[in-house]
């Protein structure tokens, strides 16, 4: 009975094993649900046909997406050991050092910040860096075609879709202590 009542106090490491895994898992598990989805999607005029297996493009903006939220979620100095961590750890995974990839994050960064101005809302972000990524423009209707932005009924569909990608640190912290 008070096992439940206890947090389980975790190192900045362990942290990061935590964070990855579950990002790898819900990548993995859940973009073949994502692509069909988007190939299915009604804001199409034909299926951009995007491969179940083709999740490159999106595990780094839920990467990315998710370390944007670890920045607001800790303290600066734990959210720079953490990240710092993550960054190591993920370096790897993509066989780079880690300024190689910490460079690649800020570049994935900026680029949701660009084609989501003004607005502040990275779940938005994420999907719009989604459309732009895998080239969905040129499957919309004429008039988004040529306005060169995503049909807002799609980005709705997609910012619900996004948001199962970010990871709940409000769940986190019932259960655990940093």
């Amino acid at each position: 009975m008070f096992s439940t009542l206890i947090k389980r106090k975790l190192t900045d490491n362990q942290v990061a094993n935590i964070f990855i895994n579950a990002l790898y898992d819900s990548i993995d598990n859940g973009f073949s649900e994502v692509a069909q989805l988007i190939n299915e999607d009604l804001a199409f005029t034909t299926s951009p046909n995007i491969d179940k297996d083709n999740n490159g493009e999106f595990g780094l903006i839920v990467i990315v997406g998710n370390i944007s939220y670890l920045e607001s979620t800790f303290d600066a100095d734990q959210a720079e050991r953490v990240e710092s961590i993550i960054f190591e750890k993920l370096s790897k995974f993509y066989d780079l050092d880690a300024n190689a990839f910490k460079k690649i994050v800020k570049e994935y960064q900026n680029f949701i910040l660009r084609v989501n101005h003004p607005s502040k809302n990275w779940i938005y972000g994420m999907s719009k860096a989604v459309f732009h990524k895998y080239k969905l423009n040129e499957f919309q209707d004429e008039y988004f075609r040529r306005m060169q932005a995503p049909n807002p009924l799609f980005l709705k569909r997609m910012d619900e879709i996004m948001g199962n990608f970010v990871w709940n640190w409000d769940a986190f912290f019932k259960k655990y202590r940093l």
